[in-house]
């Protein structure tokens, strides 16, 4: 287990020391497993945690961490499983505070979840089925079914085997997003009077130790002459569409030609690809080549989809497309306003500038649709500012009088800069 220790200790206007510390361990840990020597890196007393209520602040993540606060160190709190945080997400990290009180203090806790080999590439559908003529052109190309591995970098999905290679060789081409495209190129012709059906198996591996491997069978009737095959218009479509459009709003429609005549020039459309559940998401007319949404999209889980298309004539011969789908933010998450610490209660003598409450802010909207600043009802004796990203403190900003005003009831409006902007706000009451 790696351990990396940062700490930056700045003694602000409000007595607030801010540090931070990193740690880096492995998924799948037992429950009560060591992270790190927290109080140790932070240069912070054991009786300091105990006696400043010390704990830690886990925004909306889950609480996989736990703070001993008899020994000062981190701790498991509950297995980790790194596809289920992170998906293929990479670094992984959790991002957590610890929250001392008397004086206030905040330190920043990342604890990066590296990948173990705990996921072997598998494949949706168990059987892929081809028609394919037996006047079928040396070269010609059929788009194969991609494996899914949920495990990241070495760990995950690296390369295909086809077997045997008698008719067909394969070939991977590498994509944008990082996957690779599968195909199956016909390399020696085929005779359906000697054999009219062939079956091979496509392997998946991984880079892993142990090495993990997953298979599909591929079933191939071959049938009699079908003289051309379907071809797109383009090779790449593209379209763009907000995030939560309704479902059945129109993304693209793409189109094929065939010059045969009959049923081996009908031409129908089908969505191979089953990564990043694209299937749910989408689905195409098998006439007219529509592709329509589905499900529901969200900008800030995912930005683009690439749908892989085949066209298929009735003789069994196909082209393939890809439509590439790109996903706009929309303003759509009200900021959230978490009250990490606060005074109910406040002497009259305390100094200016002195920390009374910390609030974290959170709107997972991109750009300034997630940008947020926050205010307060005025004249009251109270500032409000950022600490850092997403932080802010509320401090008093001159001296206090119970005589005057024995209780203030504060407002905390909080507004991102979206068009139209939205916003939420917190009522805070202070015992003077």
């Amino acid at each position: 287990m790696k351990r990396q220790v940062l700490l930056f200790i700045s003694v602000l206007s409000f007595s607030s020391v801010i540090g931070q510390v990193s740690y880096s361990i492995p998924e799948e840990m037992s429950k009560g497993s060591f992270v790190g020597d927290v109080a140790q890196d932070l240069g912070l007393d054991v009786k300091r945690l105990k006696l400043g209520k010390a704990r830690i602040y886990t925004g909306d993540s889950a609480e996989y961490i736990e703070l001993n606060t008899e020994k000062g160190v981190l701790l498991i709190k509950e297995k980790i499983d790194r596809e289920v945080i992170c998906a293929e997400t990479a670094p992984c990290a959790l991002h957590y505070q610890i929250i001392l009180e008397n004086p206030m203090e905040l330190y920043s806790i990342t604890v990066e979840v590296t990948d173990i080999n705990d996921n072997a590439p598998i494949f949706k559908r168990g059987e892929m089925k081809f028609k394919i003529s037996e006047s079928a052109i040396t070269g010609a190309v059929f788009l194969l079914q991609q494996a899914i591995d949920l495990d990241v970098g070495v760990n995950g999905l690296q390369s295909y085997l086809l077997k045997p290679t008698d008719n067909f060789a394969l070939r991977l081409q590498n994509q944008a997003d990082g996957s690779k495209m599968v195909e199956m190129v016909l390399q020696k012709p085929l005779d359906r009077e000697k054999e009219d059906r062939l079956s091979l198996v496509l392997t998946a591996v991984d880079g892993g130790e142990p090495q993990l491997s997953g298979t599909v069978q591929i079933h191939i009737s071959v049938l009699d002459s079908n003289d051309n095959a379907p071809m797109f218009t383009q090779k790449i479509y593209k379209s763009t569409i907000k995030e939560n459009s309704p479902s059945g709003t129109q993304v693209v429609i793409v189109s094929s030609s065939d010059l045969d005549e009959g049923s081996n020039g009908k031409i129908s459309y089908a969505i191979l690809n089953l990564l990043d559940n694209v299937s749910e998401l989408f689905e195409i007319n098998r006439e007219t080549g529509e592709v329509t949404l589905t499900g529901n999209t969200d900008f800030e889980k995912k930005r683009q989809y690439q749908i892989h298309v085949q066209a298929s004539d009735e003789g069994g011969l196909t082209d393939s497309c890809k439509i590439v789908v790109e996903i706009t933010d929309t303003n759509d998450n009200i900021p959230a306003i978490n009250v990490m610490s606060r005074s109910s209660a406040i002497k009259e003598d305390i100094l200016p500038g002195t920390v009374v409450t910390m609030i974290n802010i959170q709107d997972p909207d991109s750009g300034k649709n997630g940008k947020v600043q926050c205010h307060i009802n005025e004249n009251i004796p109270f500032t409000i500012s950022s600490t850092s990203n997403n932080f802010f403190s509320l401090t008093t900003d001159r001296d206090l009088d119970r005589e005057r005003a024995s209780e203030y009831n504060i407002t905390v409006t909080c507004s991102d800069e979206g068009v139209p902007s939205l916003s939420s706000s917190v009522t805070l009451t202070l015992q003077i």
